[in-house]
């Protein structure tokens, strides 16, 4: 299976494809079919990727929490927060044909997809969980005792790492800088607060970046 690590960032990124013939340590693929189901060990992995159809068939990853996590009191958010922190995290992405005229996101949105990639972080690697820890304290601190919404945004990560390993080249033979779709993971918190105006009118939401380099808080 072709892997690629950056050492600094503890993240690999897998092509679909050979993810699922070769899956990697703690992983097993049954085939049903044109479909597929993923297995992995949840004291290992936290797998947050949604059930999708590729041109493989369906696949379903079991166990996985979805790329938008639900937390309804302290101790699941504590859960999850030890999870985040030390075990290996598991998220579908995509890279995507991007048009000069339109910006990232929504060239990203619109575009034409090029290749889908399991990409892995490792929440216990130094340098993510300190960013993962500055960015969880930072939004808790913000909403706490009200319900709210924070995205944790890898695209620095991945275009970073795309930088450095992929080259693509169209079937019209033209070289892209591909566009990242789906390069971000939700934790909702919901509180059991009556009157939580913050949430109700968009005010808790909040979002950090992992990077390469540094941690931006927006």
């Amino acid at each position: 299976m072709t892997i690629e690590e950056l050492p600094l960032s503890g993240m690999t990124v897998t092509r679909l494809e050979e993810f699922l013939t070769k899956p990697p340590p703690g992983f097993s693929v049954e085939a049903l079919g044109s479909d597929y189901r993923v297995h992995s060990d949840p004291e290992e992995s936290l797998v947050l990727i949604d059930d999708f159809d590729s041109c493989r068939g369906k696949v379903v990853f079991q166990n996985s929490s979805g790329r938008k996590v639900k937390m309804h009191n302290l101790w699941e958010y504590t859960s999850t927060r030890k999870s985040l922190l030390s075990r290996r995290i598991f998220l579908l992405m995509s890279t995507c044909e991007q048009s000069g005229s339109v910006s990232n996101r929504k060239a990203a949105g619109e575009a034409r997809v090029l290749q889908q990639y399991v990409v892995s972080i490792d929440g216990g690697h130094p340098f993510i969980k300190w960013q993962m820890e500055r960015g969880l304290d930072w939004t808790i601190s913000s909403v706490v005792g009200e319900s709210y919404r924070v995205d944790v945004d890898l695209t620095e990560l991945l275009e970073s790492w795309a930088a450095r390993n992929v080259h693509i080249i169209t079937d019209r033979g033209v070289k892209v800088k591909p566009v990242w779709r789906d390069a971000s993971f939700t934790l909702k918190y919901y509180s059991d607060a009556l009157f939580d105006f913050p949430h109700w009118f968009g005010f808790s939401k909040r979002k950090f970046k992992l990077s390469p380099l540094k941690l931006r808080l927006t």
